[in-house]
């Protein structure tokens, strides 16, 4: 596997090494030994999968401690932009976020660290993405930030006028208006 640096620190673009025949390919999408060694000792806990249309925005979306979670994430049908939003205070780089293009083409797969915000825009007709999670979910534990906050300096590569997403995520508030829950050292 490749691990690829991003501008913040503990985000890793994972690229699996894929083995190609006339049969088709094979590779490896996850080994905890490997895991532990060459990005963080995580144990994951919870798998989830969500399938979505074209223009779909899912996100930004955490949990609040002690039921934060850390992400690996990946698209195994059509094509996202996945987002992930430093929300740890005192962070350098904090409000500051990475987007990786992850398909069923590049298998390519995102670790994301507690304390950040997560979301995806849907390029393709369809996607189908899948996550592991390091905590179990918590209703009583969602966060959001709003997807639209210009702050952020995100581009969608969408048209948010005509994005689809939940009543819950229109609702998020922007970075300015929101207390974190996360430090830089949790």
């Amino acid at each position: 596997m490749n691990l690829i640096t991003t501008d913040i620190e503990g985000i890793v673009i994972i690229e699996p090494r894929i083995f190609t025949d006339t049969r088709g390919y094979f590779f490896e999408s996850y080994s905890q030994r490997k895991f532990d060694e060459e990005i963080t000792p995580t144990k994951f806990v919870q798998d989830n999968e969500s399938r979505s249309t074209r223009g779909v925005i899912r996100g930004l979306h955490f949990q609040k401690p002690p039921f934060a979670q850390a992400k690996l994430v990946r698209c195994i049908q059509g094509e996202v932009l996945d987002v992930a939003v430093d929300i740890r205070k005192n962070s350098p780089t904090y409000g500051q976020h990475v987007s990786v293009r992850l398909s069923e083409s590049n298998h390519r797969q995102l670790f994301i660290p507690r304390g950040f915000a997560h979301g995806f825009a849907v390029l393709s007709d369809v996607a189908v993405f899948q996550y592991k999670c390091d905590n179990y979910y918590h209703p009583e534990a969602e966060g959001g930030i709003s997807i639209a906050d210009k702050s952020l300096g995100i581009d969608w590569l969408i048209d948010l006028t005509n994005a689809t997403l939940s009543e819950k995520d229109m609702r998020h508030p922007l970075l300015k208006d929101f207390e974190t829950p996360f430090s830089l050292n949790e």
